[in-house]
């Protein structure tokens, strides 16, 4: 492990330098005429002041309400001495682990070291520690003794209760009892964290903050176990999850833990949470309430510099390269797609930005150096669900349901994409944009029913190719990702298709799929395989499934059941049959030949190993030259960029 250098070989920064950033450095905060700060933020990703990126917008929040705010990235932690370059804070140390999980950010699907860490300088690996928020948490405790410690970010929101770790195999207790904080922000940190500081600032401790909305804390004992127990939804009492004990010794009791859950999120109606760990008790406050649209419009026209901190010097961040001319319309997502986490970290209920405002962050990166008049991409954690929520606030409040998109589209459900293709019109004819692209991915059943949205995307805002994920084939497979039947893509596709065409473009889809996934089989992979090849569709990246904390899929791949149904799923966990599911999509591919064909055998589909036209792959010692492989009507393989199996390597637009 090295310690990232500043500027090395470079002249001093300048007066602009200083003040365009929170401050890193002593020097920077002399510039202000700080002598301590209020806030100090330990940050696992490198500094990009960018909206895309957690750690500063959430510093950039604090500060846009005058608050002294610093930030340390990618501190040393073989000794708290790098925490203390600015001083002890006067309120709190916020920490985050980064954009991603510390642990997903390092490791594949296969337990293997990932080539490139993009949130860091270059893409040096090594710069963060394994589970970061706990090694952060625990260097700042012995830093500044006292101040109180507040964990927030993605990695601390995932792993708030106690949970199933894939790279270690076992359940772990919540993160905030193994990292010692005072305090855990879970969700969109926004509302939550001014609280905290501003009633730290009118002279509460962290012991009394007790009743935040969006936070959670450990109650020792004595106090929790004579806390009532919620009988129905609407009593607003705690509800008593089974404790870590129980769920790490029983995988009925973890099933149970994770429905009950996952019905606790809706701001509107979600009960207080009480998770016993041995004497102690973690209590979750309920979910913090969604911003409006002028707190998301003030949110984003803070004064980001929207560049790496200047200490960096010529050395590239990845991950802003690739958000950097993006813009981000809303946030949260209501389909509740089973492997998916962003749910559970931004919400369900969609919270969009106003036309003006995006406008506004338009001019913005015209300001930038090299900003060529292209938006690399319009949307959030999908592309077309702005503006879309409930037709009733009541009903939204009071709704429990899990997704507003499977099994079927919810009546109540405000569909109209009307809002996304006006906006999309005005950031088209905006000064200085010569094009605007779309590459959040699109959710299809959606799409289908706005023939006037899909046909703005074929002729506006594809480049040739437009990304989407069908995930798989197989109604069964799709039934546990909660994803819609393979019927409503092709519908999709053929609209799109019939849109290019009109627009005189000739344009693909790029299908995004996920092998490994519980319920898949290699019978169902073979099928898929099929699927692909009668047309012509060759991917070239595959998401091999991968566990993460707390999402539906995770439960069914640790307790081999479904958590709704309680029925049996079956679930890949040897690492070879994983790697040969993922063979099975890239059968075209001659370097997976040697796995492809031994899926196929172990399937009892030896018959797909030949040289006829229905085969998958030739027999052994057969060598294939790579062919190019033929378009498919509204489809084609997919060429270079990031792809589904780089997703998890893109920047999440989500604060701690």
């Amino acid at each position: 492990m090295s310690l990232v250098q500043l500027r090395p070989g470079k002249a001093a920064p300048s007066r602009a330098d200083l003040l365009a950033f929170l401050p890193m450095t002593r020097e920077e905060m002399e510039a202000r005429g700080w002598d301590e700060l209020d806030v100090l933020i330990l940050n696992g990703d490198a500094y990009v002041d960018h909206p895309a990126f957690g750690g500063a917008l959430i510093g950039r929040f604090l500060a846009g309400r005058g608050l002294r705010v610093g930030m340390i990235a990618q501190p040393r932690w073989d000794g708290p001495e790098d925490m203390l370059k600015l001083g002890r804070p006067r309120l709190f140390v916020g920490i985050t682990a980064g954009n991603l999980d510390s642990m997903l950010n390092k490791l594949t699907a296969q337990k293997k070291m990932r080539g490139e860490d993009q949130y860091s300088p270059e893409g040096a690996t090594e710069m963060r520690p394994n589970r970061a928020s706990i090694v952060y948490a625990n260097l700042a405790r012995q830093a500044f003794p006292g101040v109180p410690i507040v964990l927030g970010g993605i990695e601390a929101s995932l792993r708030r209760i106690a949970h199933y770790d894939y790279w270690s195999d076992q359940v772990r207790r919540s993160i905030l009892v193994d990292s010692k904080a005072d305090l855990l922000i879970f969700g969109m940190g926004e509302r939550p964290v001014w609280e905290v500081a501003h009633r730290l600032m009118a002279g509460e401790t962290i012991e009394q903050l007790r009743d935040v909305r969006g936070t959670a804390h450990v109650r020792p004992k004595g106090q929790w176990e004579d806390l009532p127990k919620s009988r129905y939804v609407r009593d607003g009492l705690p509800l008593h999850l089974p404790s870590f004990e129980a769920v790490q010794a029983d995988r009925d009791a973890f099933l149970e833990m994770s429905r009950a859950f996952q019905h606790e999120t809706n701001p509107g109606n979600g009960r207080p949470l009480v998770q016993p760990h041995g004497d102690r008790a973690v209590y979750f406050n309920p979910p913090a309430l969604p911003l409006e649209e002028r707190e998301m419009d003030g949110l984003y026209d803070l004064p980001f510099a929207r560049r790496p901190h200047w200490s960096y010097g010529e050395r590239r961040i990845p991950a802003f390269e690739t958000v950097k001319h993006s813009i981000v319309t809303m946030r949260g997502c209501f389909g509740g797609c089973s492997f998916c986490s962003i749910t559970e970290h931004e919400g369900r209920i969609i919270q969009s930005r106003s036309a003006e405002s995006v406008l506004r962050e338009i001019r913005a990166l015209r300001r930038m150096d090299d900003f060529r008049g292209v938006i690399s991409d319009v949307g959030g954690p999908t592309a077309n669900m702005y503006k879309l929520r409930c037709k009733s606030e009541d009903i939204e409040r009071a709704c429990r349901k899990l997704s507003c998109v499977h099994p079927g589209v919810c009546e109540n459900l405000n569909t109209d994409h009307g809002p996304l293709v006006d906006l999309l019109k005005k950031v088209r004819q905006a000064e200085g944009v010569r094009r605007v692209f779309i590459a959040s991915g699109v959710r299809y059943d959606l799409a289908e029913r706005s023939p006037a949205f899909i046909r703005e995307l074929a002729t506006h805002h594809t480049g040739g190719q437009l990304s989407v994920a069908p995930e798989h084939v197989k109604d069964e497979v799709l039934a546990k990702m909660k994803k819609p039947g393979v019927a409503a893509y092709e519908r999709f596709a053929e609209q799109f298709m019939c849109a290019s065409e009109a627009a005189g473009k000739e344009q693909h889809l790029v299908p995004y799929f996920i092998s490994g996934h519980p319920g898949s089989t290699l019978a169902d992979m073979i099928d898929l395989a099929l699927w692909l090849k009668a047309r012509g569709v060759r991917p070239r990246q595959v998401q091999d499934f991968i566990p993460t904390p707390m999402s539906m899929a995770t439960c069914m791949y640790y307790t081999g059941r479904d958590p709704f149904t309680r029925e049996p799923v079956y679930t890949a966990k040897d690492l070879r049959e994983k790697k040969l599911q993922k063979a099975l999509l890239l059968y075209w591919d001659p370097a997976q030949h040697h796995l492809t064909r031994e899926a196929l055998r172990k399937a009892g589909r030896a018959d797909l190993i030949g040289h006829a036209p229905g085969c998958l792959v030739p027999p052994d010692g057969h060598v294939s030259a790579p062919s190019r492989p033929r378009r498919a009507r509204a489809e084609a393989p997919q060429v270079g960029g990031p792809g589904r199996g780089a997703r998890p390597q893109r920047p999440a637009r989500r604060a701690p």
